[in-house]
């Protein structure tokens, strides 16, 4: 197995969508959405999520492909007006993947993203008692700020915000996990 982390380009519409629908469909409560919102979305708007994620400073989105085979999801965008704070947002990996490397290369991305772009600041949101994920992302360099907020597809449960700076990071680029 040699999982390779790139960004999307505009034509992977429907890895896309597939990706983003397995996630909600394996992990509803880690995501702020849910399946039934996401599977409704007509085609064009899978068009613009693509090529807005394939380019620029302002969203990234990043997949973890094996062999073809789109085994992980990851994105980061800026708020108007925030140049200086990128959010990560979906990030997920197959299940089969899990504890592999592949979640710490598809952050990789997003942060060496934010900081290529003039990013000073990653901050997600993660839900709370999703250990393994908490694991992770204090192992990369996120701290708790405290914040917490209800889960916005699943009110009844809680998330927190977790944030690190882009100045810890080294020169990271996308990298292939064995």
């Amino acid at each position: 197995m040699v999982v390779v982390v790139r960004r999307v380009e505009p034509d992977d519409v429907d890895r896309l969508r597939t990706i983003r629908l397995a996630a909600l469909e394996d992990a509803p409560s880690a995501f702020g959405s849910t399946h039934a919102a996401e599977a409704g979305r007509p085609d064009h708007e899978w068009s613009e999520r693509a090529a807005a994620g394939s380019k620029g400073s302002g969203r990234a989105t990043f997949f973890a492909d094996d062999s073809g085979d789109v085994v992980g999801l990851i994105g980061g965008y800026r708020e108007d007006g925030s140049h200086g704070l990128v959010e990560v947002v979906s990030m997920w990996v197959a299940p089969r993947l899990r504890r592999r490397g592949v979640g710490r290369a598809l952050l990789e991305a997003v942060i060496a993203w934010a900081e290529e772009t003039g990013g000073a600041e990653v901050g997600l949101w993660v839900t709370c008692g999703n250990a393994p994920a908490e694991d992770l992302y204090r192992s990369m360099g996120f701290v708790a700020t405290g914040e917490r907020q209800p889960l916005p597809s699943d009110p009844s449960e809680t998330e927190a915000r977790m944030v690190r700076s882009t100045v810890r990071a080294r020169a990271i680029k996308p990298r292939a996990v064995r």
